[in-house]
């Protein structure tokens, strides 16, 4: 454990910020399953809202710089594709 203050703050400040980071990449895979399972089933009009909830939070995710652009780019493209093909 960290003897100086300012370490002691970092050592906590980064654990809240990996416990939201956490959360949200938690957050963004339940949103994939769910539009792959509507995939699965072959209701495509569920598949579509599902879809769109799901690039909202991938790219929300993007956007706070959890997730890396090219990988939002390749996730919305992989999911996008999958629900076209129904």
């Amino acid at each position: 454990m960290a003897n100086i203050k300012s370490a002691k703050k970092r050592v906590l400040v980064a654990e809240k910020k990996a416990a939201r980071n956490q959360a949200v990449k938690s957050r963004v895979k339940t949103e994939i399953k769910k539009v792959l399972a509507a995939c699965e089933t072959g209701n495509k009009e569920d598949a579509e809202k599902l879809l769109r909830t799901a690039t909202g939070e991938i790219e929300k995710a993007g956007s706070k710089g959890i997730l890396p652009k090219n990988t939002v780019s390749r996730k919305v493209s992989r999911l996008s594709k999958k629900v076209a093909a129904l």
